[in-house]
């Protein structure tokens, strides 16, 4: 790739953050739509007045409060980012925008659902062997629901943010709770099986919720930590991204927990095998996946054996940088292609797709799938059983001992092939791909080296020298990876192994040469890449009907 034309990537990928960054306070994807058309939107305030008994919070400090209540249906507050939900007329919200106080309107957008081998490939084996259960840690699993039979002393609460019970009627959140703590067995063993594991359901029979629903679950969580000993969220969905994680309001959410000292863990997101616009997968993490306060996962496959050695990334695994603020993500990768484990009989998946369905080796029944959903819970569990011993640790000092102890061995590249169409794939490892490496349960709890408590771990920003046409990691001496020789990036990142120089460097400090980045041109398309009707439009391989369909997320057929 020629320099001219990586540099015209980066001069898109500006305008498109410099769009972002005008003052305008209506989310494009509420724009153009007929003023007569009923939105869900969430509305966030500058200035706020908490009423958690009326269960709504109407700020005094504005004007337009009390028209937002007569023209518009009320569904529910959002104390957390000082926001309401509410269903109005899409006219409506220009003139709330005038709101002074009002500091932005989103789509309340749409959220989807993104143990056999795994176990012993990341060292989980070795941890039970020597007493790490995660005895006591709360995991607060926002899902689709858990349905089967619970010990009290395992799954504490239930509580659903959709319609109907909390009861999993789509399988997702029953599958990723087996991979956390499940039933003790040879094919379906918890990662962490005395963990504490709070039901807060978000997404209904057929895998789906909304932002409302995800940040109201967020708050619940952040509201009983104490009560249940909450360190972990998993969030094994997600969406299209919008805007800058400062102000998309999932990652504000994310950021809370972060804040009040909860580990985030968020599936990456399935796109990796998206080149709908010569970009091989990159760019396409998820939202809240974007946040650099989560811990975001990858998928490997473990090629069904025990040993690393042959484990290779999953090919629809996504990749970064993340679109807009081009942060390093995946943060690391787990376990996620073929995972085994349990069963939810009369859900949605298990219904449309019944060959996943396996008998295990004590005669009950259990349920193949794919994903990066899956791959986040073997980290959520691995969050558990370090917090477990060391329970003093901060949401940093987990995220940045989880990717110093990763394993950073792996190949060049591989190849994977789609289990359904049988078509191939080629993978490079470097940091967009593979992150800080493969979760080693082992080494984490083998090394006692952690970070100062008052380190901050956010995921690195990269930048493009337009010189140069290379792409380097950005150094902030306040950020872990920019202070010393334990922490410095050589670290976490390993320079000898993830960024081999026959791959991609081309010189110590270079960690992306002018090569294969973005493929052929542009990430945006052929046509207009600057322009809202392309870039967000319905034509961009992120909108909802692409990137989010059904089968997409969880992966029901993963790489052979």
């Amino acid at each position: 790739m020629n320099t001219t034309r990586f540099s015209w990537f980066w001069i898109l990928v500006l305008m498109a953050g410099s769009l972002f960054a005008q003052p305008r306070k209506v989310s494009s994807d509420l724009q153009g739509i007929d003023p007569d058309q009923r939105v869900n939107v969430i509305v966030q305030y500058r200035q706020w007045v908490e009423n958690p008994a009326r269960e709504f919070a109407e700020t005094p400090y504005s004007p337009a409060a009390g028209a937002m209540r007569r023209r518009g249906q009320r569904l529910r507050s959002l104390n957390l980012l000082h926001a309401v939900a509410v269903r109005m007329k899409a006219g409506a919200t220009a003139k709330l925008a005038k709101d002074p106080n009002v500091r932005f309107i989103f789509p309340d957008r749409r959220v989807h659902a993104a143990m056999n081998y795994a176990a012993p490939t990341i060292g989980d084996d070795w941890a039970k062997g020597h007493g790490y259960k995660g005895e006591g840690v709360g995991v607060a699993l926002i899902d689709s629901g858990i349905t089967g039979h619970w010990s009290k002393k395992t799954l504490v609460r239930q509580k659903s943010f959709v319609r109907g019970n909390s009861k999993d009627e789509y399988v997702h959140g029953t599958h990723i709770a087996g991979i956390l703590a499940g039933r003790e067995g040879e094919e379906a063993f918890g990662i962490a099986p005395e963990v504490k594991l709070i039901n807060l359901k978000v997404l209904d029979k057929n895998g789906q919720g909304t932002d409302s629903g995800v940040i109201k679950a967020i708050e619940y969580a952040i509201k009983e930590k104490k009560k249940y000993n909450i360190r972990v969220i998993n969030l094994s969905l997600g969406r299209a991204v919008f805007e800058s994680y400062q102000l998309d309001p999932l990652c504000q959410a994310v950021k809370k927990a972060w804040e009040n000292g909860i580990v985030v863990v968020v599936a990456a997101g399935n796109e990796g095998r998206n080149n709908s616009f010569g970009n091989e997968g990159y760019g396409t993490i998820s939202s809240p996946g974007n946040s650099p306060f989560a811990i975001t996962v990858g998928a490997m496959s473990t090629n069904r054996t025990a040993s690393r050695g042959d484990d290779r990334i999953a090919s629809y695994s996504s990749k970064g940088p993340t679109l807009i603020d081009h942060i390093v993500k995946p943060d690391i990768v787990a376990p996620g292609n073929k995972i085994i484990s349990l069963y939810a009989e009369k859900s949605t998946l298990a219904k449309e797709h019944p060959k996943n369905k396996v008998k295990m080796k004590d005669g009950s029944a259990g349920f193949e799938l794919s994903g990066t959903s899956m791959a986040a819970p073997m980290v959520s569990g691995a969050v558990a059983l370090l917090l477990g011993e060391e329970s003093e640790l901060t949401p940093d000092q987990v995220k940045a001992h989880l990717m110093k102890t990763a394993s950073k061995r792996f190949p060049a590249t591989s190849n994977a092939q789609n289990a359904l169409t049988g078509e191939n794939y080629t993978s490079q490892y470097d940091i967009f791909t593979v992150g800080a490496g493969y979760l080693d349960v082992m080494a984490a709890l083998n090394n006692h080296e952690y970070a100062p408590a008052n380190a901050a771990a956010l995921s690195p920003v990269v930048q493009f020298d337009g010189t140069t046409g290379d792409v380097y990691l950005v150094t902030d001496s306040s950020v872990l990876w920019g202070r010393s020789i334990l922490w410095g990036r050589s670290e976490i990142w390993s320079t000898s192994v993830i960024w081999g120089r026959s791959v991609i460097l081309e010189d110590n400090s270079v960690l992306w040469g002018r090569s294969v980045l973005w493929g052929r041109s542009v990430l945006w398309g052929r046509g207009d890449p600057g322009g809202f009707s392309v870039l967000w439009g319905r034509q961009s391989p992120f909108a909802d009907s692409v990137l989010w369909g059904r089968d997409i997320e969880p992966m029901i057929y993963g790489d052979r």
